[in-house]
């Protein structure tokens, strides 16, 4: 959808129809506060916008072609869904050619059908979620259609003259371009990390892939601008290569999506254990060595039972966030079932992978999840088995961690502990 789509906020996890009325509930102060306002300017720029736009019929006509257009790409990818958490597709190719071409009013109205079509047709999400990505993405397309129309007084009328002459259509194109990712970013990440405060900036900004995704969003969307303004009847010959790029996108989302878990975005079992077992075999073949850790968030079930489900999945979100940030890129991470984490650290020894389950376990205890009345605290156990001495194959080495996590747990929990090597005890790390 955007630069960052409205479901990475909690991943997926929150997707049941629940009430309107709880459709902020429990969620920090700052986004209760926040979505709303960004709503409120979104509609009254609309108003704004309406009053003082006269509507001409070559404007309604090439609106109503890119809306046409839009809502076929989604109808076109509507049955291979759109997976939980972290989605993108290529709608900008169509919300872009409406800010450069047409008065800023289009740009603020464009992403409501649309959005309003994905929510009905593709997959229901959370109302206030669907109301965030609208209200970005209609300013940022107003901010770049004020500033295009400032170079380009009436691009739709004179498409000819800037794109044969390119200077400064072009590049004046290009910028807007550029403007409206970075606005309707900017907007849409204040309210990813309002949702969780824990997380890195860095994360629901840009990230490599994101970069290259928007680049290509951008190219896009100017050639569809380009084409639209020369005759919209072409836009008939650049629907189906834009269609066929973002099935091809949303295809290889849906692949990726089957491997991970949806709430937390770590690797579900089935994926960690191909992972794991690919190790296993570069470590018999090298003689590096390899150790398991197996993490449990102590006392997850009065979570659950004394802050509700919606809080124990924030504490879910907020340990799979700070494992990842304390991990290398090749160890492997995944959520195991319920309250479980497991990592595999190539390469690491006794002493290597002590270090590295204190520092995670300390790194948690540090972690504070707001709640309803106040925050929850967490802690972790973590057990820690090492190829060839505490198994030699990835079950031995799931039972050995798993002896070592029961042992943690009965010495008083948020604590690390080895396995004995006969298997009947455990010592601490």
């Amino acid at each position: 959808m955007t630069a960052v789509q409205s479901s990475a906020e909690d991943r997926g996890g929150e997707i049941a129809r629940r009430p309107r009325s709880r459709v902020l509930a429990g969620r920090p102060s700052l986004l209760v506060l926040y979505v709303p306002v960004v709503a409120a300017v979104h509609l009254g720029l609309i108003a704004a916008g309406l009053g003082g736009t006269a509507l001409r019929p070559d404007d309604v006509l090439t609106f109503g072609a890119l809306l046409g257009c839009g809502a076929v790409c989604i109808e076109a990818t509507r049955r291979l869904g759109m997976p939980a958490g972290v989605a993108r597709d290529l709608l900008s190719s169509w919300w872009l050619p409406v800010a450069l071409l047409l008065p800023p009013v289009y740009a603020l109205l464009m992403p409501i059908p649309l959005q309003a079509l994905l929510q009905f047709r593709v997959r229901r999400t959370l109302v206030y979620r669907r109301v965030i990505v609208a209200s970005a993405l209609g300013i940022a397309g107003a901010c770049a259609s004020w500033v295009f129309h400032l170079v380009v007084p009436e691009p739709l009328v004179g498409a000819p003259a800037w794109i044969v002459d390119t200077y400064p259509g072009i590049p004046a194109a290009v910028g807007c371009a550029a403007l409206f990712t970075v606005v309707n970013t900017a907007l849409v990440a204040v309210a990813a990390h309002a949702a969780n405060p824990e997380g890195r900036w860095r994360d629901v900004l840009w990230t490599r892939e994101s970069l290259l995704l928007d680049v290509v969003e951008l190219c896009l969307g100017i050639l569809v601008a380009i084409t639209s303004g020369l005759n919209p009847g072409l836009l008939l010959l650049a629907l189906p290569p834009v269609m066929l790029l973002q099935r091809s996108l949303m295809h290889q989302q849906l692949q990726a999506a089957a491997r991970t878990d949806a709430k937390t975005g770590l690797l579900n079992a089935a994926a960690w254990q191909r992972e794991a077992d690919t190790e296993l075999s570069r470590s018999l073949r090298t003689h590096e060595p390899l150790a398991l850790l197996l993490i449990d968030i102590d006392h997850f079930k009065r979570v659950n039972d004394t802050h509700g489900h919606l809080v124990g999945d924030q504490v879910l979100i907020a340990v799979a966030g700070t494992l990842c940030h304390q991990l290398r890129d090749y160890d492997v991470i995944g959520r195991f079932g319920g309250e479980e984490f497991v990592v595999l650290l190539p390469g690491a020894d006794t002493v290597e992978a002590c270090r590295v389950a204190e520092r995670l376990r300390g790194r948690v205890r540090r972690l504070s999840v707001p709640a309803d009345d106040g925050t929850v605290g967490v802690t972790v156990s973590v057990g820690v088995s090492l190829f060839r001495m505490h198994g030699d194959d990835l079950i031995e080495l799931l039972a050995a961690a798993d002896l070592a996590l029961y042992r943690a747990k009965e010495s008083g929990r948020d604590r690390v502990c080895l396995p004995a090597l006969d298997g009947a005890r455990g010592a601490d790390a």
